[in-house]
């Protein structure tokens, strides 16, 4: 299937990104992927109970956005640090559009020279750690995937916002957020800022 990279505007929030997505799909013909970033947010999955999974004293305190997103999966960061990424196909066999969107982003760091990996839990790892968390929903003409990549998020922001449970942790064999997360930014000299990841990203999918 034919794919069409396109570029959004810069600086709205999380929210606005989120009903483009949707805007998109509604006659979406070929799958378009797209890059952007946002301002300190906490985004939750569709399943979650915000109270659980966010220190909401924290991020009112600090100024940061809390959402909840229409796909599954986990509570994550994001800041200007993060590259967000998503994906609109018409495909609406989600589970292979999803497979497909990690097979491209894995293999567009492996291209930058990273030794990325995909999980069974919708994560890409980066030497064992988490750099990127992903999730995915079907509408009934298309599938929209959209997911993160730690480029230079702040990781005292990230580990006081979000809330994990112990279960959570030990599943990862970890007793932290902090253990369990890196940075890209460190492992790729030749790569600047977030935007020049955002162009090496999008050449190489």
């Amino acid at each position: 299937m034919s794919m069409k990279i396109i570029e959004l505007p810069k600086g709205k929030p999380l929210a606005w990104y989120l009903d483009e997505e949707v805007r998109l799909a509604k006659d979406v013909q070929e799958e378009l992927f797209f890059c952007w970033t946002v301002s300190p947010t906490v985004i939750y999955g569709r399943h979650q109970q915000r109270e659980a999974e966010v220190n909401l004293p924290y991020c009112e305190a600090h100024g940061i956005e809390v959402v909840q997103r229409k796909s599954g999966g986990g509570c994550v960061y994001a800041d200007r640090g993060n590259l967000m990424l998503s994906l609109i196909s018409p495909d609406t066999h989600s589970e292979a559009v999803f497979s497909r969107f990690m097979g491209m982003v894995s293999n567009a760091l492996r291209a930058l020279g990273l030794n990325a990996v995909t999980t069974a839990h919708n994560d890409i790892l980066v030497e064992g750690r988490k750099v990127s968390g992903n999730a995915c929903y079907a509408l009934p003409n298309a599938t929209i995937v959209h997911g993160t990549l730690m480029y230079d998020v702040d990781i005292d922001a990230l580990e006081q916002a979000i809330t994990p449970g112990e279960a959570k942790l030990s599943k990862h064999a970890v007793q932290s957020v902090r253990q369990r997360v890196t940075n890209i930014r460190p492992l790729l000299p030749d790569i600047p800022d977030i935007d020049a990841l955002a162009q090496a990203i999008m050449r190489n999918v």
